[in-house]
Order: structure tokens, then C-alpha cells, then sequence
């Protein structure tokens, strides 16, 4: 198993390297005057079962795409020089939120992030808590491995919340599945019976409407459990219809902390007693709690490099 990664990547990088027990393969990474780059592997891949770590968000330093297209352009140099399997590892995976047409015209995205992602010759892609796993699973032909957010957020987002039943909240419908499978996995790591409700969202020109809470939340600790936050109004809309049906606390729970324009309303709101999120992009410093997904990105390497050997 030999692990590449990129310096945008770093702050994942370093621990994943850690819980895997090798260190990163060394890489050339240069920019040229006129904007291009060039990205180099230092060691023989000939023959290797080779992983690629990249986290597919833009911010303030590359673009999206700036972060794609160095991805696409290392694994077709992988390719090229003899890598056995090229593996992306993609905890937060771009365009996964445009799996659908909403308008006439309107593009697939994600399709098309995949099929250049095939087009290089990546032959499997990991990602963490996409937003749609059915449209995930079709948009590729490669094997793909999904790592769900029940697998990095443990039983200690409800520590010290003894003295209340418990509940999973949606904030939308859409994410029901996604709650219900937190949910059960919370209820057989704490062993009791926790609740379920969700909000209704309806959205219609970029304009959210906050819509009424289906389930029972009176009395309870809740949280209200999404793939990202972006701006946060998703879930405050959720934790002020919790809050109206006499829930006892709420919690923000997101695999991918975006935080588009630092989400004043959400981070400035006192709707939430914490606001939890992983490391799949480099998270904020204030106002929230992170959760490392190294270790669980650690385990499905694992379980894949083990399984390539048969």
C-alpha cells in the first residue's frame, strides 16, 4: 500500500498516515510562472496498490476544480508510470449534490466528475457521507466505497445526556435514511431506544421555506444530523422547529463543515448547545467540535488493501 496525498490535503494527510502506521509517499509538486503545474511522484509505483488523498472543496486558496484537476492529472501520472490500482480517496467529493435535473438542460455533474475520474484510470473511489448514496453509487462504473457518517461520530456526540430520552432529527426529507441509519447505529453502541423525527423543507427558487416537524421531540436531547452544512439555514430552520416542539437540546451534526460566508446565522445562533462536524475539509477553528474521520478512512484502506491481496 504506498498513501500520496497533496500539501492542500494536509491536515488529513498527517493523521491518516498515522492510524495507517506508513508514511506518506513523497511527491514533486511545482507551479510554473504561467500557472501550470506539475505533480511528480519521487518513488518507483510500479506494481503498487497506490492511494491518492484529495479533499474536493474549494476555498480561498484553490477552487474546486484547481483541487479536481490536480487529482485527475496525478492519477493519470500514476497510471502512466505502472500503478497496479489507483485508488481516489475523496472524503468530501465535489459535485455530489448535482446528481439530479432540477431544470431543463440542467447538467449531471457528478456523472461527469466520474467519468473523468475512469477516464485517467482511477479504479475505485472512497468518499465520506455523500449526499445522495444511491445516485453515488450510479454515477460511477468503478468500484466505490462509501463511508458513512455513523462510522466517524461515535456514541460520544450524546455524552453526558443521561437525564433525557434521546432523538435523531432530518432537517429535510431527503435525509431520512441518512438519520435513521445514525440512529440505529447510536442505539446499538448506547444500547436504549432513541427517537426520530424530520422537518419539512421545501426549497423553490433558492428560497427556503421552513416547514413543520413530523415526530415527537418534546423533552428530548436531539440531533439534527445533515451530510454538510454550507450556510447553516437548513439546520437552524430544523433546531427552531425542534426548539417550538419542546425539544430539551439540539445538536448540529454534518459530516463536511463548508461553512459558505462562515454561516453567521448558524454560528452565531444559541439554538445549538454544540456543533459537530469532521476534518473531511479543513475545519473552523471557533464555534464548532471536530471529530477526525482518519481513523475510519484508516479502516476502509485497509479493508481494501487486504482485499486486493486475494
Amino acid at each position: 500500500m504506498m498513501v500520496f496525498s497533496f500539501s492542500e490535503a494536509a491536515h488529513l494527510a498527517k493523521p491518516l498516515a498515522e492510524k495507517l502506521g506508513i508514511p506518506l509517499a513523497p511527491i514533486e509538486d511545482r507551479t510554473f510562472e504561467d500557472g501550470e503545474g506539475k505533480l511528480r511522484p519521487l518513488t518507483s509505483v510500479r506494481g503498487e496498490d497506490v492511494y491518492v488523498l484529495q479533499s474536493l472543496h474549494g476555498d480561498e486558496t484553490l477552487s474546486v476544480h484547481d483541487r479536481l484537476c490536480r487529482l485527475l492529472f496525478f492519477i493519470a501520472t500514476l497510471r502512466d508510470h505502472g500503478a497496479a490500482r489507483v485508488t481516489a480517496v475523496a472524503p468530501y467529493l465535489c459535485y455530489a449534490r448535482k446528481d439530479r435535473r432540477t431544470k431543463s438542460r440542467d447538467p449531471l455533474t457528478l456523472r461527469y466528475v466520474a467519468q473523468m475520474l475512469e477516464a485517467v484510470g482511477c479504479d475505485r473511489v472512497v468518499a465520506l457521507e455523500v449526499h445522495n448514496l444511491m445516485a453515488f453509487q450510479n454515477a460511477f462504473r468503478c468500484q466505490t466505497l462509501h463511508i458513512g457518517m455513523e462510522d466517524v461520530f461515535g456514541e460520544k456526540i450524546f455524552q453526558n445526556k443521561h437525564d433525557a430520552p434521546l432523538a435523531v432529527v432530518s432537517p429535510d426529507p431527503g435525509g431520512i435514511k441518512r438519520a435513521q441509519i445514525l440512529r440505529e447505529a447510536l442505539e446499538a453502541q448506547l444500547g436504549q431506544s432513541i427517537g426520530f423525527a424530520f422537518a419539512d423543507k421545501r426549497r423553490s427558487a433558492g428560497v427556503r421555506t421552513a416547514g413543520k416537524l413530523s415526530g415527537d421531540v418534546n423533552g428530548k436531547h436531539v440531533i439534527i444530523a445533515d451530510d454538510l452544512i454550507s450556510t447553516g439555514g437548513t439546520l437552524v430552520d430544523a433546531a427552531t422547529a425542534c426548539r417550538a416542539n419542546g425539544a430539551k437540546t439540539c445538536i448540529a451534526l454534518a459530516a463536511h463543515g463548508l461553512f459558505s460566508d462562515k454561516a453567521p446565522k448558524l454560528l452565531s445562533s444559541d439554538l445549538f448547545e454544540t456543533i459537530i462536524v469532521s476534518d473531511s475539509t479543513p475545519p473552523l477553528t471557533k464555534g464548532v467540535t471536530v471529530v477526525s474521520c482518519a481513523s475510519a478512512l484508516a479502516d476502509a484502506l485497509n479493508r481494501l488493501a487486504n482485499s486486493s491481496h486475494h
